[in-house]
């Protein structure tokens, strides 16, 4: 192996670790994503017991990887705002606005999957 690969596959060992470490940050740190991630064993633990098709689980992952995800990009945008200025700003709140409105726009789209998938299964338990 010559030392410029050796070089690469040490900047990508790198920065796998770097994003371990954001992911990490963001759950002992934000609120936001505890939540998130409690809500996701929930359903994850749920749709075991249902037994969730394939395409379903699909639909699922999606949503909750989606959800976790946009939760770090907003609390990213959240905190480079916070270092750029400690002042308000208009365009300042608008970003964070922006960002917490997407978080927002998504996690009602996830709700709306997850009410479409379990909402008839639980149905079915119950008569």
């Amino acid at each position: 192996m010559s030392s410029g690969s050796s070089a690469k596959k040490h900047r990508l060992i790198k920065s796998f670790g770097f994003a371990f470490t954001g992911i990490r940050s963001v759950i002992m740190r934000e609120r936001n994503m505890k939540i998130h991630l409690v809500i996701s064993i929930i359903v994850i633990l749920a749709g075991i017991w249902l037994s969730l098709s394939k395409l379903e689980w699909l639909f699922i992952i999606l949503a909750i990887g989606g959800m976790l995800s946009l939760e770090m990009i907003n609390t990213a945008i959240e905190r480079v705002v916070d270092l750029v200025t400690n002042q308000y700003h208009p365009l300042a709140k608008d970003a964070k606005d922006i960002a917490a409105g997407a978080v927002l726009l998504y996690a009602i789209m996830s709700v709306i999957i997850g009410l479409m998938i379990f909402l008839p299964k639980i149905l079915e338990l119950l008569t």
